[in-house]
């Protein structure tokens, strides 16, 4: 699976990628979502488009050969060495094919390289525990740190922080 940093001629493929992996009645069958997931979208063109812009950003996408997005990882440099995973997402339909996997050592090798990341940090729903066992199976553990979900939902979510210590 080609993995690059993603153009913005890929973000009118992508986006549907990853409304599907986040939201409706596909994100509901995947193995990492174990509560409803929220109505409102996750993301937008326009938002995407703006990570590109960001210097302390990058959008890596997974494509099939021929070119078609398939799934995507966010990083962040957030300073001090720290780096944020976040927007991590395989087409619902390609799950579970160890694509997840290869996305998230994509991250951390650049995080590393472009940031000089030396802890990798993310956030993940509190009751997605699959998701939460998944990530320390790559070697992330949780830090003890909650975060209140980025949007007000009735009942609220919150998010827990996981981290991993990156190789030098």
């Amino acid at each position: 699976m080609p993995i690059r940093f993603a153009t913005p001629q890929d973000l009118p493929r992508l986006h549907p990628v990853i409304e599907r992996a986040y939201r409706g009645e596909t994100a509901r069958k995947s193995w990492a979502i174990e509560a409803p997931p929220p109505s409102s979208p996750r993301t937008s063109i326009p938002a995407l488009e703006a990570i590109l812009a960001t210097p302390t950003e990058r959008l890596l996408v997974a494509t099939m050969e021929d070119g078609t997005p398939i799934g995507c990882v966010q990083i962040s440099d957030r300073g001090e060495g720290r780096s944020y995973l976040g927007l991590l997402c395989i087409d619902p339909d390609r799950q579970s094919a160890g694509l997840g996997s290869q996305l998230v050592a994509a991250a951390e090798h650049h995080a590393a390289i472009l940031f000089g990341a030396r802890l990798m940090e993310m956030t993940v729903i509190d009751s997605h525990s699959k998701l939460i066992q998944y990530y320390q199976r790559l070697g992330y553990h949780l830090t003890g740190e909650r975060q209140p979900y980025p949007v007000p939902l009735d009942p609220p979510y919150a998010m827990l922080v996981l981290a991993k210590a990156l190789a030098a």
